[in-house]
């Protein structure tokens, strides 16, 4: 459920549009989505492998440090405090504010005041304890399953009609862009990995991570393809590619105007549960680095009774509502803070996929309980899959002010290695 959590969020129901546009045929779209789940495939068995041979509450954050060292993973651990988890719970925030404001508006301030909400509440939500914390995440999900169940069931219901001549005369695209289809492809099927951060607390043994992956992502394959099917369905694959809210559209045409509540119902469960899923991966990995780092050691403190790394939620608060706040004064709030976070998140991403073949050398006797088939095929294709998506996320952004934001607190985390340096060898 945390998985399911985190990966269908805003990104299947704002990118379909974009896919269609790029891929230039309804053919390639399906490719895409398809490559795409094929791609999260090979590097959830690379995760399987490291999470059930080393698992931990630090997920990357401790397969980086066996591989490099605690130097190479502090900067990654300070990216998960800064960057990776926060930008991403606050775009999800955002998406969460415009769809809301579209059943209740507080005026031209509310999406930013719903964002601001929502980070707030679920904070609070998991500070109380992890058993609530994962109950909520349970119904959240299973009502975001049932809820583009729906969507789909619309757009296979009212289907569009046939193209007339004026649309039937429109030329085909040329040549399909593939590459560019997969960067956002691959950004609806993002968030997978965060698994790794609660696969010491799995019940079922060490190999329970790869049964946990490979059903999520399942399930997750099998509602995109579907949802994308019935998008598809319901709006012609000319008129997929002219929408801006295509699941509202489609709603619309199915149900009337019970149908565009009923999509921003849908896309506010969606957000919600990636928003709590991923609070709660991001602050195990803010409680790890402060294990092993003295500068944040009150990151490190795990409240017993609660179950809960309460000092490492708050921080994972307060730094999603400091970019809520920056992001409230940009022109486009959540292509902003996607911006801010992509080209740090797919860096150290890249990294893990290397550290597989460092911890292959480094620890050649330690059981596996699961090993990558294929090696070492299937790790070098994920490597170079974050490779080529780190270098389109820097090649392809609009907007520089973020980009020298989130290099600027990287430099923030590197003073504070130096420090914490100067003070202990």
């Amino acid at each position: 459920m945390i998985v399911c959590g985190i990966v269908i969020g805003g990104g299947i129901f704002a990118l379909p549009p974009l896919v269609a546009s790029t891929a230039g045929s309804a053919k390639w779209m399906f490719g895409a989505w398809a490559l795409g789940a094929v791609l999260t495939l090979v590097g959830s068995l690379c995760y399987a492998e490291l999470a059930a041979t080393f698992p931990h509450a630090g997920g990357d954050y401790h397969f980086l440090t066996r591989a490099f060292g605690r130097d190479v993973s502090f900067f990654f651990g300070w990216a998960r405090v800064v960057v990776t988890t926060t930008g991403p719970t606050a775009v999800h925030a955002y998406i969460f504010g415009d769809y809301a404001s579209r059943i209740l508006s507080f005026g031209t301030a509310s999406p930013a005041v719903y964002a601001a909400l929502v980070v707030v509440l679920l904070t609070a939500l998991n500070i109380v304890g992890l058993k609530e914390s994962s109950r909520t995440q349970n119904i959240i999900t299973l009502l975001l399953i049932v809820g583009m169940g729906l969507v789909a069931f619309g757009g296979f219901q009212a289907p569009a009609a046939a193209p007339d001549g004026a649309t039937a005369g429109l030329p085909a695209a040329s040549a399909p862009l593939v590459g560019l289809s997969l960067v956002f492809v691959l950004f609806a099927y993002g968030g997978w990995n965060e698994a790794a951060y609660v696969s010491a607390e799995l019940r079922g043994g060490r190999r329970a991570i790869l049964t946990a992956l490979l059903a999520a992502i399942a399930v997750i394959t099998i509602l995109y393809l579907v949802f994308v099917a019935a998008l598809d369905t319901g709006l012609g694959f000319e008129g997929l590619k002219a929408s801006k809210a295509p699941a509202a559209d489609v709603a619309g045409r199915a149900f009337g105007p019970f149908g565009q509540t009923l999509i921003a119902t849908v896309v506010c469960l969606s957000v919600l549960a990636s928003s709590n899923a991923t609070m709660i991966v991001g602050a195990r990995s803010n409680y790890a680095l402060g294990l092993d780092w003295p500068i944040v050691s009150f990151m490190g403190r795990w409240d017993r009774k609660r179950d809960v790394p309460v000092s490492a939620f708050l921080v994972q608060g307060a730094i999603t509502l400091a970019l809520v706040v920056f992001a409230a004064f940009e022109k486009d709030q959540v292509r902003t803070m996607v911006e801010f976070t992509a080209p740090v998140f797919w860096f150290f991403f890249m990294l893990t996929g290397i550290a597989l073949f460092v911890l292959r050398r480094k620890y050649v006797h330690v059981v596996r309980p699961f090993a990558v088939p294929f090696y070492p095929v299937l790790p070098l294709i994920f490597v170079g899959t974050c490779a080529f998506l780190f270098w389109n996320s820097l090649r392809y952004a609009q907007s520089q002010h973020a980009l020298q934001v989130a290099f600027g607190v990287m430099a923030v985390g590197l003073v504070l290695w130096l420090i914490a340096r100067l003070k202990r060898p």
